[in-house]
């Protein structure tokens, strides 16, 4: 079983390279032109010529500083407003019928008003992955405060806690399993709004790079972005991973 077990990561590597190959035979096979189907050795051209260059990285830390600064704001406004909405009943009820509306709409079709209101500039990208980010950070802080045992609010009053302490000491660490939950779903939706606001009114950034490779028929290009955009997803994704592990490491040793 031991054995077994050590094999797993290798079964990955061994889809990525199967998957590989797969793509290689039908770019090579298929008889479609490289602007359509590009095969695996032309992305790695592309990719080799956009890292010797710095565009790719330009490009890419121009994404992440839009993603991280997105992601920040809307998760602290999420958090609080999602703390008050769990507080309050009265005040769910007035601003639900406003947060689900602001849901129904998709963020493609508000992304151009955002930008003709406050510009091309990062301002835009930003408050857009703020706003796909808001949502789901709020609904599971509502949650994880609501999931907090009505017992343990009664051991905290039993000891004469202050509101401060209560949420220091009971409500937060309570309800962060859940909240972190909500973090692993945004940073990934936060690469989309980054993508989004850029596809909309950029010069710069992975969406720019995407559209630019799209104009030129340069399908090469447009693989390595997607490719980064997918890096990046993931190397945020794992951050969040790390960070729960550390934070919940008393989960671990229940």
């Amino acid at each position: 079983m031991k054995n077994i077990l050590n094999r797993i990561p290798w079964l990955g590597l061994m889809s990525i390279l199967a998957g590989l190959l797969a793509w290689w035979l039908v770019a090579r096979y298929s008889g479609l032109p490289r602007f359509i189907l590009p095969s695996p050795l032309d992305v790695r051209t592309s990719l080799i010529k956009a890292l010797g260059n710095g565009t790719l990285l330009y490009h890419t830390c121009i994404t992440l500083m839009e993603i991280v600064l997105g992601m920040l704001a809307g998760v602290a406004f999420a958090t609080v407003v999602g703390y008050m909405l769990a507080k309050s009943r009265t005040l769910e009820k007035i601003l639900s019928p406003y947060l689900v509306a602001s849901q129904a709409i998709p963020i493609v079709a508000i992304a151009p008003l955002l930008v003709i209101w406050l510009g091309g500039g990062i301002l835009s990208k930003v408050l857009i992955c703020a706003l796909i980010v808001f949502f789901p950070v709020l609904v599971n802080t509502v949650v994880g405060v609501r999931a907090v045992p009505a017992a343990l609010y009664d051991l905290m009053n039993s000891v004469r806690a202050t509101k401060l302490q209560i949420l220091l000491k009971l409500e937060i660490p309570a309800s962060m399993p859940i909240l972190l939950g909500g973090l692993r779903i945004g940073v990934t939706l936060s690469v989309i709004g980054a993508v989004v606001g850029e596809l909309v009114n950029a010069k710069q950034g992975l969406g720019y790079l995407l559209q630019l490779g799209d104009f030129q028929y340069d399908t090469s290009m447009v693989y390595v972005a997607v490719f980064a955009l997918i890096l990046l997803a993931l190397g945020l994704y794992g951050i969040v991973a790390w960070v729960e592990r550390k934070v919940l490491v008393w989960q671990e040793k229940k």
